[in-house]
Formats: C-alpha cells, structure tokens, sequence
C-alpha cells in the first residue's frame, strides 16, 4: 500500500495502469506472443488487477480509482460477451472483409497479373527503368483490383525482381521498386484496411473508398516520377536491354488486351459504387465474382485453386475477426480505467494549435509502424483517439455531402501513414513477403536500402495530403452529392 501511494503521488494511478498496459503489450509482442493472444492475455490480468489489488474500501490510494468505479466485475464482464463477439461478428461493414479477401486472392489465381507483366514489359523495356516503370503500373492495377498486399508483393516480387536483375539493374531498386508497388494495395480501394478503419471510426465505406483513391493516385504518381528521375541521374542502376524489340501496333493491342480486364474489374467495384448502384458490400460481391469469371476464363478455375482460395480467405477472416474480438476486450479494460481520457488530456494539453495535434497523432502512428502491424494499429489507437479528432476546430470542407468530412480526412491521412508500416523495419511485412521470394544473393540489406526512397516519397504525400484536405472530401463528395 506504502508503494502504491508513492507512485500515485508522482503519476495518477490511472496513467501508471494505462502506460503500463500498452508495455507490457508490446513486451508480449517482442517475445513473439501472437497478437490476439497478447491483447486478451494482458487484458486478464489487468481485470485481476483491478479485483484483487483494488480493493473496493481502498479510497486512500486513489480517489479517482477503485474497485467500483473500474467496473471490472465478473458481471459486468461476462454481460459484455455479446459485445465482445456478436457485436463484431455481425457489424454488415465487416461482410465486406472476407469477400475482398477473396475476390483478390482470387484474382491472383486468373493469371491476369502475369499477362500483364508479359505484354508491359514488351511495351515499356526499350525505355530506362522501363522494366520498374511496369513493375509499379501493375502494382497500381492489381491495388484497384485486390487489396491484398501479400498477394501483391509476392506476385511483382515472382515476376519483376528476376526480370530486372537479369537486366543489370541494382538489386536496392529492384526490391524497392517490387516493395513499394505492392504495398498501394493497402490504400487504393478496394483495401481491407478502409473497411477496417469504416468500422473503427464509425464513417461511411463508400465516402473512405472515394477519398482514398486520389492519394493512393498520388502516391503512385510520386512513384513513377521518382523512377523516371532516378534513370536520367543514375543511368547505371537501371540499364536499357541490349537487345531491344520494337513496338508494333501488336504489341499495343496486347498490352490493351491485358489491361483490359482488370479495368474492368475496377469499373465493376469502384464503377459501381461511383454511380450508386451498389453499396461497397453489394460491390465486394460483385468484384469478387467479376474475379471467379476471370479465373475461369483463363482455364484457372480447379477444385484445388477454389478449395485453396476458400482456406486462405478463411484464414486470413479468421485472423482478422480474432485481433478484433481481442481489441474489443483490450480497449474495454483500458476504458475502465480511465485510458480514453488519460490519452485525450495528455495529447490536448500538449499543443494548443488543432493541426499539431494532427501531426503529433500521426508522428505517433509512424513511429507505432516500427513495432506494430496496421490491424494492431487500426484496431487499438484508432478508437481512443477519434474523440480527439472530432473535438477539434479544423475546417475540412465537405462540400455539403460528406459526414464527419474531419474524420475521413484523418482517416486517410492515418492509412498513408499506416501504409509506411508495411515498409518500415522489423516489422514491415511487405519486406519480409518479398524477401521469401527473392533470388539468391539479395539480402535484407539491399530491401532496406531500397525502400527509403519509396518511404520518404510516402512522407511527402502525406504532407500533401495533410496541407490540402480537399483531396480527400472532392471526390467523395461529387460521388453522393449527385
């Protein structure tokens, strides 16, 4: 009792439990406990904490917090079940999720990716860095048509990495080139990130899908831009083929051909949304059919291939919906004592202009990208600091149309940021897809190397998106305003 008063004299026992929590976390992640497995492990003991160290006649430690003001009561606990499990199983937002899994992995299996690689290639080789100016315009394709970063990195990693080594470029702009393409899934709708991020920050799928798709645009753009520069300044890191075939009218209507269906595919899912005749879940049905027909129009369509798709949708769902359930109870726990406002007063009471505050949470969520995957980020952080948002006195312009147009501006500033973490060591997945289906003789190394030009260029759409919100509220905006 004697210790626990001394340390609510220096810090408010409430911020020691809160702090203490998001450590003891991350302390479970390093030691490679699984995620949901940590959230629930730690939110246990911290019930415990509150039940047995707590005590309910115990005002003397703090006044603020005891035993009954936390709640944490068997209860009250086993009262929030449903909460916990049918409130998230049955969200008609998160219907969304398993259905773009499966349209992209789906669409993996059609060979469409692979057709395109063929015919770009022919198309775009003679140029320097012709070779990576395909890789990223495949990337920007398959991110419109998949959302799937996994299924994209590995997919450009199979097909552009050796093709571009055999060609003399430098393996850090071949594996950043592959890394970077990969990673717009992530952004550009139709992204299972969004419909996570819908569901967290109660905001329209359709005005997330429509906001998104002008950065995720940009970066792209940035992208291509950076490649063309960096072959005029360094001609070496990406040499022009000895042998250069010429570009027929044959070649173009193959490369028209190729590209032709997954346009397509993007019209049918983004289409359909743009001109009201599908909501964002009616589109992932539809999209996720458009991608079976395409599978089986290249003779792709086996029972093995659908069997194999069903189980990595199931999978991947599964593995979602557990970090889900998991956060639920962490997020839980960490209200009842108090860890919402404890987070709301600290950020608030540390700047005092509103756009700050923006760029302090979304320095927080860059540096969190280090340690954490976006679905820990999406799922923890997100919900605890919405209030924040909402309470500050931005003008964002919704042009009439748009709900909460602060919080969609937030929301895509944050998945920009959020992208970087599929790029950014240890934990960025991305380099550790690519580096699995890397040649021999590419380390690690040259991936790090590789992406810090692409991270950087991430920095820099996100400060343009940041100085002009209107990028992200226009086109939302012209879509259901008509």
């Amino acid at each position: 009792m004697e210790i626990l008063s001394l340390i609510g004299n220096i810090m408010d026992l409430n911020q020691w439990l809160v702090l203490s929590m998001f450590v003891a976390f991350l302390v479970m992640l390093i030691r490679g406990i699984p995620v949901a497995y940590g959230l629930v492990g730690i939110s246990l003991i911290y019930t415990l904490i509150a039940f047995f160290i707590l005590d309910p006649n115990a005002h003397a430690i703090n006044q603020h917090i005891t035993y009954d003001d936390t709640g944490l009561t068997y209860k009250r606990m086993s009262a929030n079940g449903g909460r916990f499990f049918g409130g998230i199983i049955k969200n008609p937002v998160l219907v969304a999720l398993p259905i773009f899994i499966f349209m992209g992995l789906m669409l993996d299996q059609s060979g469409v990716a692979k057709r395109l690689m063929n015919s770009m290639q022919i198309l775009f080789g003679p140029m320097r860095g012709g070779l990576a100016i395909t890789v990223m315009l495949i990337g920007i394709i398959l991110a419109a048509s998949t959302g799937v970063v996994g299924a994209s990195v590995v997919l450009l990693g199979v097909m552009g990495i050796p093709a571009m080594l055999n060609q003399g470029y430098e393996k850090s702009v071949a594996t950043g080139t592959v890394a970077a393409a990969g990673t717009l899934g992530i952004l550009i709708p139709p992204s299972i990130m969004l419909v996570i991020m819908s569901d967290q920050l109660a905001i329209s799928l359709g005005d997330l899908f429509m906001g998104a798709l002008f950065p995720g645009l940009l970066l792209g753009g940035l992208y291509l831009a950076y490649i063309i520069i960096k072959g005029l300044v360094s001609p070496s890191s990406m040499p022009v083929p000895e042998n250069r075939r010429p570009i027929t009218p044959q070649v173009i209507r193959n490369v028209l051909f190729a590209i032709f269906p997954p346009i397509m595919l993007i019209l049918l899912v983004l289409g359909s949304i743009f001109f009201g005749i599908a909501t964002p879940t009616e589109a992932a049905g539809l999209g996720a059919l458009g991608a079976t027909i395409l599978a089986w129009q290249a003779g792709h369509l086996h029972l093995y291939v659908i069997k194999n798709v069903l189980k990595q949708t199931l999978n991947t769902s599964g593995y979602i919906i557990g970090i889900f359930i998991a956060a639920a109870f962490f997020a839980f726990v960490l209200r009842r004592f108090g860890g919402d406002e404890i987070i709301e007063n600290m950020i608030l009471g540390s700047f005092e202009n509103p756009y700050l505050v923006i760029a302090f949470i979304l320095f927080i969520i860059f540096l969190l990208g280090f340690l954490l995957d976006w679905i820990e980020i999406t799922l923890i952080v997100m919900p605890l600091i919405l209030p924040i948002v909402q309470g500050l006195d931005i003008p964002v312009d919704g042009f009439g149309v748009v709900e909460d147009p602060i919080v969609v501006w937030f929301a895509i500033l944050a998945a920009v940021t959020l992208q970087t973490s599929f790029l950014t060591p240890p934990v960025g997945f991305a380099l550790f897809y690519l580096k699995g289906v890397c040649p021999e003789g590419v380390t690690l190394g040259d991936i790090y190397k590789g992406i810090i030009p692409f991270v950087l260029l991430q920095l820099l759409g996100l400060i343009i998106v940041f100085m002009f919100p209107q990028i992200t509220t226009w086109l939302p905006a012209v879509t259901y305003g008509n």
